[in-house]
């Protein structure tokens, strides 16, 4: 099997099957056609504009726009429609750093196809017999991946925290790791991908962090969603990668991208390293 097989999924996007999603005149979104329609069952919230679907301007602050998506996600969610909420807000933002013109429930991010945020750690030892990264087996029960492999640690951004407090609070909860040891991951760049996803579509910028741990640390996870982590050669990492599908499919890519970073895939001995490097980062930074 190829690398490229890892990354291929997250390149395949149909845009004629979405139209766009805007709030206050900008596209924030991209919406299934039955999405789209199903949202103009709620006309005190959305409206046609054009090719897309708009939420009102009479929510004209970003407390009204965030109230009435509630409501209406709330409703699908009555229906039947939608799994329960997630309690994690989200804001409506193309650029990283903007003000959000509204938040919005993590649950809801595929169905309105708006730009999610994330960050993701390459947690690495290294030893005598060489380079070393720790990886984390998600617990069965998790609704996305079970029991598939993961980062050291890894989250979604939500609204009104930074990215640092954000990875500090990760890893404490995935990998029980002091504040002053997980303040010294490294900011490395970012991997990013829009993509077709069960309904709806991920269109996501994924930080990346590298973080050297000490070898006598051993990360526990303290917030249940991860089984156990091993610490494995970057070998038997690479080998993983290229012969199974056992990586969580956006764990993959960031792995990649460190793999290339440090020289360990090159175009000597690797015949996928261009078409590798030129898919890390595939979404518009729109």
């Amino acid at each position: 099997m190829s690398l490229y097989d890892r990354i291929a999924p997250l390149l395949v996007w149909t845009p004629e099957a979405y139209r766009p999603l805007l709030v206050a005149g900008r596209r924030l979104g991209w919406l299934r056609r039955e999405t789209a329609a199903r949202l103009l069952d709620f006309p005190e919230v959305f409206a046609e504009d054009g090719d897309g679907i708009a939420l009102r301007q009479s929510l004209a602050s970003p407390e009204a726009r965030s109230a009435a998506l509630e409501d209406v996600l709330k409703e699908m969610i009555a229906g039947g429609e939608l799994r329960r909420l997630r309690g994690e807000l989200y804001p409506l933002i193309r650029r990283w750093g903007e003000t959000p013109l509204a938040l919005v429930d993590r649950r809801a991010a595929p169905l309105l196809g708006i730009r999610c945020f994330g960050l993701h750690v390459n947690g690495t030892v290294e030893r005598a017999d060489g380079l070393h990264i720790w990886v984390g087996r998600r617990a069965e029960d998790k609704a996305i991946a079970p029991g598939e492999y993961d980062h050291l640690v890894a989250g979604g951004q939500p609204a009104g925290l930074s990215l640092a407090d954000n990875l500090v609070k990760e890893a404490a909860e995935e990998a029980n790791l002091p504040e002053e040891l997980a303040r010294r991951a490294k900011p490395v760049g970012a991997v990013t991908y829009r993509c077709d996803w069960p309904g709806g579509c991920k269109d996501d910028v994924l930080f990346c962090y590298d973080l050297e741990v000490p070898e006598d640390f051993t990360p526990e996870n303290t917030d249940g969603e991860v089984a156990h982590f091993e610490l494995w050669p970057v070998e038997r990492v690479i080998a993983e990668l290229r012969e199974t599908d056992s990586f969580k499919f956006n764990v993959a890519p960031v792995v990649i991208d460190f793999l290339i970073r440090r020289g360990i895939l090159t175009p000597e001995n690797e015949p996928d390293y261009l078409r590798l490097a030129a898919s890390l980062r595939t979404a518009p930074p729109d």
